[in-house]
């Protein structure tokens, strides 16, 4: 369900502190566990414990960390980068943050989150790539447990392929041009040869793959995604969808794809706003087409985002066509269609054994016409019919769908907003239909749902559509089974 990003408290940031001091200030497993952490670091430590317990003493033996011995005093915190009260008395640790404060010094008081300038997340080492993850206080051990899962996807050589990476970044800055070709050549140095050589060890051979790849430098073709945005969720999208918008030079959506879905792709990729809804046309489809050709012409990878499924009602047919005149490479990536996203907010079978063997998708001005559409003698008999862009021609749908012979009792079900958190559900009969077009607030994209199949759906959650009607659902799910 797609929801509106929660903004975080805390900045995440990294913060230099190689052969820097870090002070910590305690005797017992609180001062240990700081210790620890700092010990992944580069960094100066300095442990103050008057009194060391058993397991700081351990803990200090094994990570070559001598304790000074010292009662606590704010002149020992001089020259420090990072301060961590840890002695286990909350009112000495607040006076440790206090003096640290003073002296513009970050501090973290255990367990004190009003008392700490920056919190210490659960981290992963593949030193020098780093993950941190902070639950803000909130969920420490759910920290640890994200930890472990991230740990055990990341390859031990990560750290080892990142340090030879950065070997040859000079090399690379200077050899090949900003932008699409640079980035060719990183994604194929982690991915490919070298990473493989890595991961068996074999540094050597990953060093000649990688100069390889430097000296052999092949132009880089443009390439264009045709990508389904699916029908609203950004947690619907396929992951080969979310692959190509990290890859992706410039992103080029339509105003029905929500900002939340725009933002997975890299952030300094390209925003290009094509703005088509109905009657608003910020640009033609022709420029549209010639904008994809000329961004995959200049070597560009693109992905065009497209509501829903770019197959389904999304004139993807066009700029197949015109990409194909201009010799641009290009994929599908298919994405969720909103029939099939409304069907799952209603958990409404769009097939029913029995009941329902065939499946219509169409629009509604396809029933405005002077004669009736092929397809329509299948609804008679039984297909379930999902009609996109139904809202503003109901009425001509329900005449035209009566007229061909199906019952004005026929189980609509209506979704506006399929799969989002702003979505809203309505049922009915086909003789309440006309009543959507008066739904003058329904903003969003709107489904209708037509069929024997739909009395199946579960009405539990949606308003009557018509004035009068009461709230049950027009028959049972044990009746329409």
């Amino acid at each position: 369900m797609a929801t509106q990003a929660a903004l975080l408290t805390t900045f995440p940031a990294f913060m230099r502190v190689d052969a820097r001091k870090v002070a910590i200030f305690g005797n017992g497993a609180e001062a240990a566990a700081k210790a620890r952490l700092v010990a992944n670091t580069s960094a100066s430590i300095s442990v103050y414990a008057d009194a060391p317990e058993a397991e700081l003493t351990d803990s200090l033996d094994r990570l070559g960390i001598v304790a000074i011995r010292q009662a606590y005093s704010a002149s020992q915190m001089e020259e420090a980068t990072l301060v961590f009260a840890a002695t286990g008395d909350a009112a000495q640790d607040r006076a440790i943050v206090r003096a640290a404060r003073e002296r513009r010094i970050p501090a973290n008081a255990v367990d004190q989150p009003d008392y700490c300038d920056f919190l210490t997340p659960a981290l992963v080492n593949r030193a020098p790539v780093a993950i941190a993850i902070g639950t803000e206080g909130a969920g420490p051990v759910l920290a640890q447990m994200v930890r472990a899962r991230i740990d055990r996807i990341l390859s031990p050589s990560l750290g080892t392929l990142a340090r030879l990476a950065s070997d040859y970044r000079i090399a690379a800055d200077r050899l090949l041009p900003r932008g699409v070709a640079r980035r060719v050549f990183w994604r194929r140095f982690f991915e490919a040869e070298v990473a493989t050589h890595v991961e068996k060890g074999e540094v050597s051979l990953a060093r000649r793959a990688a100069t390889r790849m430097l000296r052999v430098r092949e132009p880089v073709p443009g390439h264009i995604w045709l990508v389904g945005a699916g029908p609203g969720a950004e947690d619907l999208l396929t992951l080969r969808a979310q692959r190509a918008m990290m890859e992706a030079d410039a992103i080029v959506y339509d105003a029905l794809v929500p900002e939340a879905v725009v933002a997975l792709g890299r952030r300094d990729a390209e925003r290009h706003s094509v703005g088509k809804r109905k009657g608003c046309h910020s640009k033609s489809q022709s420029e549209i087409n010639e904008m994809l050709v000329r961004l995959g012409r200049e070597g560009k990878r693109v992905v065009r985002l497209k509501s829903g499924d770019p197959l389904v009602f999304g004139r993807a047919g066009e700029e197949m066509a015109a990409l194909r005149d201009a010799g641009v490479s290009f994929e599908i990536v298919p994405g969720i269609t909103s029939a099939l996203a409304a069907a799952a907010d209603f958990e409404l079978p769009l097939t029913l054994r029995g009941v329902a063997s065939s499946l219509v998708f169409t629009t509604g001005h396809d029933l405005t016409g002077a004669a009736l559409p092929d397809w329509a003698r299948l609804a008679v008999s039984g297909a379930t019919l999902c009609v996109y862009m139904g809202r503003s021609v109901a009425a001509s749908i329900a005449a035209r769908l009566i007229e061909a012979g199906l019952s004005a009792d026929m189980t609509v079900a209506i979704v506006e907003n399929a799969s989002r958190g702003d979505r809203r559900l309505f049922h009915g009969t086909l003789a309440d239909l006309p009543a959507l077009e008066h739904r003058s607030e329904l903003a969003g994209p709107v489904m209708v749902v037509i069929g024997d199949a739909v009395a199946g759906a579960n009405f539990d959650h949606s308003t009557a559509l018509a004035a009068g009607q009461h709230h049950a659902a027009p028959a049972s799910r044990t009746q329409a089974a």
